[in-house]
């Protein structure tokens, strides 16, 4: 199913929402430079959980972010290095000491500051693809966030890193420039834990739009991705459904592209607020945030759909990795040169 044919079948909401993301993807002009439109920081990758910051960071760089970075631990580092040349690889994360717990705070403040000190070099951070659980490594998360929140820096957190929220939900409250992406059982474990009852039960969020804005309006207007039979984007007030058709497989990892490609949509988001070309147009931060986001929840169900049809019950997450610039061409097609 080519462009058109992809077009024919969508529904006029989405080819509306589709239009205006278009607007927000910038053309390839020979008068931009390298890091202008985009960069990214994956923040992840401990020593049992390597694949998921790689996929998330090549899901970014394959979409078209000018630079992707991936922040790990030494271990998880010599590993990934292996994966890709093409990402840049910081070995700058620390796991706690065997039986160390909580962490010890010189050693916290050594490791998160050099981390923040990358912060002026990136647009967008992805916090979570295989962190896990270890307390010097949430810690370090939680210091990081709270300077990215000074720079009202845009993150996308997932898997393990949304245990921060779950435990510490002022960091991210009332902070509009955060995406969280919960699947269904994290959704659940959100609820419970912000709420402070569980009254919805798991799973719930997946299906109803009402505890999706619930959630978001709770967290003081952050934007939440509800991954199901289909994403539900909300940050309290504005609602968004992604109802293309993906792939029947779900296997893990495919979480991975959806935060490394919303990430690079964010990124491309401060390049059109920043008017580095001439687009024209007039769209406000408030809805651009929704439109970065429902791009990048597209793509990656577009790129479930074409590697489910090659692959079958057989895909994997690195199938999905292969389909990203496809996608992007399905979707979204290349801007105008000029404009």
């Amino acid at each position: 199913m080519g462009p058109a044919a992809l077009e024919a079948h969508m529904s006029p909401t989405t080819r509306e929402i589709l239009a205006k993301v278009r607007q927000i993807v910038p053309p390839m002009l020979e008068k931009f430079h390298k890091g202008q439109l985009g960069r990214v920081a994956v923040i992840g990758g401990s020593e049992d959980y390597t694949g998921a910051p790689y996929f998330s960071a090549m899901a970014s760089a394959r979409l078209g972010c000018d630079m992707s970075h991936v922040i790990c631990t030494p271990n998880a580092a010599a590993v990934i290095k292996t994966y890709s040349p093409n990402l840049m690889v910081h070995p700058l994360m620390r796991q706690s000491p065997t039986g160390r717990n909580p962490p010890d705070a010189e050693d916290l403040a050594h490791v998160a500051n050099r981390i923040i000190d990358m912060l002026p070099r990136l647009h967008v951070l992805v916090i979570g693809p295989g962190l896990g659980r270890d307390p010097l490594m949430q810690e370090t998360c939680a210091k990081v966030l709270t300077a990215a929140r000074e720079r009202r820096m845009p993150v996308v957190l997932d898997a393990d890193a949304l245990a921060l929220v779950t435990n510490t939900p002022e960091l991210v409250k009332g902070w509009h420039e955060v995406v969280l992406t919960p699947n269904v059982v994290e959704f659940g474990r959100l609820w419970k834990g912000i709420r402070g009852d569980d009254s919805a039960a798991v799973g719930s969020g997946a299906d109803s739009s009402a505890e999706v804005e619930e959630l978001a309006r709770a967290l003081g207007g952050v934007t939440i991705v509800q991954k199901g039979e289909q994403d539900l984007i909300s940050n309290g007030k504005t609602t968004l459904t992604v109802d293309q058709p993906g792939g029947l497989k779900r296997s893990g990892g495919q979480g991975d592209t959806l935060t490394g490609s919303i990430a690079t949509f964010l990124a491309w988001r401060k390049a059109y607020h920043d008017g580095l070309w001439d687009h024209g147009g007039g769209l406000q931060e408030a809805e651009t945030l929704g439109l970065a986001v429902f791009g990048g929840a597209a793509i990656t169900r577009e790129c479930s759909r074409l590697a489910f049809k090659k692959k079958g019950r057989s895909l994997q997450a690195s199938d999905l990795t292969d389909e990203v610039h496809i996608a992007f061409l399905n979707l979204i097609g290349e801007p105008e040169s000029e404009r």
